[in-house]
């Protein structure tokens, strides 16, 4: 540091020393600002705690089958699984998708592309008439803040699609703008619960998912979903869980497709579940079942990220409980509807339920 004109050597050392102590307090600073993100990575890294009823394991294998609906297809003939059906009778082509945008993407086509509407709007209406939820059309881009409300975020990171240096990301679920729609907000009890049903895309990245179903349209990075979510008081959430529950499997009943329900155990439960019922429909062409829905409760860990709240009757301002499940998940449920369904002479029912939706009673 050089002394300037007129300064003397100790104005030069007092500027020395209280350069120095800036210095010292801007690192001390930095240092204390470091040490409140490290923490706030730490406890967003930290699960939500299962329900005291959720079924002890460590994996799948100590998943409980909890009942089950309808008997699976007597089918006559070969038995093609979606990939071989959807080729023959033109529902898809995931070459020319690919050709789009590579591999993991679908093109519905045809009668595909119309049988993939129909059971979205079947669903939509469903919940909305009969079930009483509020449809929302929400923005696909969500932003950061709302990814960590729901704990996609920063758990989950490798698996979205972020843009804007990791401030926007493609949402993954509707889950994510229906349960951010009132965050930071203090809701009255006489408007709970709320509840939502969207349809969106979902885009997610599957990252590190090698080994896994990826033949056909079983596991992909974009696929379409009708989404079912509650806000709701502590008190009434695990009836509300029931309920959501019930709400989504009414789909595959007036379907009339095969189906289990299987209560996950504390080694299986998502990130930020308390408890979780799966819904898996029966797939003849996998012969097996395939997940079509996962509803959960996540008390209030999704709450306390988005600081969601409600007034109770002292007044006090409580945490809501969240829940969300889907009603239902395509296109697995394409998958399932058109294995279950295909006929001897090689044409794919229409469940009755649908056919006004779709406008004809088969595909051939």
């Amino acid at each position: 540091m050089l002394r300037g004109k007129g300064e003397s050597a100790t104005d030069l050392i007092r500027r020395v020393n209280e350069n120095a102590a800036l210095i010292n307090r801007r690192e001390q600073e930095l240092a204390t600002d470091g040490s409140e993100i490290l923490q706030q990575d730490l406890l967003l890294a930290i699960p939500n705690l299962p329900h005291a009823n959720v079924p002890l394991g460590k994996d799948p294998s100590a998943n409980v089958v909890a009942r089950g609906w309808g008997e699976k297809p007597k089918l006559h003939g070969e038995v093609l699984d979606h990939l071989a059906l959807g080729t023959k009778l033109k529902l898809l082509d995931l070459e020319r998708a690919a050709k789009l945008s590579g591999s993991g993407f679908i093109c519905f086509t045809g009668a595909g592309a119309k049988l993939e509407r129909a059971l979205i709007t079947f669903m939509l209406d469903l919940h909305t008439r009969e079930h009483g939820y509020t449809e929302i059309s929400p923005p696909f881009l969500v932003r950061r803040d709302c990814m960590v409300g729901t704990s996609q975020l920063p758990k989950f990171e490798p698996d979205m699609y972020g843009l804007e240096n990791g401030e926007l990301f493609l949402a993954p679920t509707a889950e994510v703008p229906l349960t951010n729609l009132h965050r930071e907000e203090i809701l009255s009890p006489v408007d709970l619960p709320k509840k939502f049903v969207a349809y969106t895309p979902c885009f997610r990245r599957e990252a590190g998912s090698a080994g896994r179903e990826t033949r056909g349209i079983i596991r992909v990075h974009q696929f379409d979903k009708v989404e079912l979510v509650k806000i709701t008081t502590p008190e009434k959430s695990y009836d509300e869980l029931e309920r959501l529950t019930a709400e989504a499997e009414q789909v595959l009943q007036l379907l009339g497709l095969h189906y289990r329900i299987v209560e996950l155990c504390t080694g299986d439960l998502g990130f930020g579940s308390a408890k979780t019922y799966d819904i898996e429909v029966w797939s003849a062409g996998q012969n097996g079942y395939l997940e079509v829905s996962s509803c959960s409760n996540f008390e209030d860990f999704q709450a306390r990220r988005m600081n969601l709240r409600y007034k109770d009757a002292e007044g006090k301002n409580r945490f809501c409980h969240t829940l969300n499940g889907s009603g239902l998940a395509l296109p697995r449920l394409f998958a399932a509807l058109i294995e279950n369904c295909q006929q001897a002479d090689g044409s794919v029912r229409i469940p009755e339920k649908l056919q006004g939706y779709f406008g004809a009673a088969k595909i051939e």
